[in-house]
């Protein structure tokens, strides 16, 4: 007889043995960029402050990033996770920015524009996760 216990314990083992082979086609990339923060708010964004540039509804508290568009080609693309010095989690990039910001990205910070303001704006080491198959052959 298959119990509760046992089907937990087959599971929690596939999806590690998966995750693990997954992570072997994957590799975490480091740049440093201009780190800031925005809003839901009119006055920050287009016309619609809840949708980002690939279509995401942006709800406060989801872990989103929107990037300046120089960084796409070189793996900042839709979803990839990125890892902020000095904030907890991996972050998706779900937005991306007017074509006239460089080097940069934005953290999202919900409806909490105090919060956005305090965090400032910080020159910081990210981590980025690529295909090893995908990478331009860039130094």
């Amino acid at each position: 007889m298959i119990n509760l216990k046992n089907i937990s314990s087959i599971l929690l083992v596939v999806t590690f043995i998966s995750c693990g082979t997954a992570d072997k086609n994957y590799i975490w990339k480091t740049r440093e960029v201009t780190v800031s923060a925005y809003n839901s708010t009119r006055a920050q964004t287009d016309g619609q402050p809840n949708i980002a540039a690939w279509g995401d509804t942006l709800k406060p508290g989801i872990k989103s990033i929107a990037v300046s568009r120089d960084l796409i080609p070189i793996g900042f693309e839709y979803n990839t996770q990125v890892k902020i010095t000095g904030l907890e989690g991996i972050y998706l990039v779900k937005d991306k920015m007017h074509y006239r910001w460089r080097n940069k990205i934005d953290v999202y910070m919900g409806l909490d524009v105090e919060k956005a303001r305090k965090w400032g704006r910080k020159k910081l080491k990210v981590h980025y996760r690529v295909k090893k198959d995908s990478l331009p052959n860039t130094k």
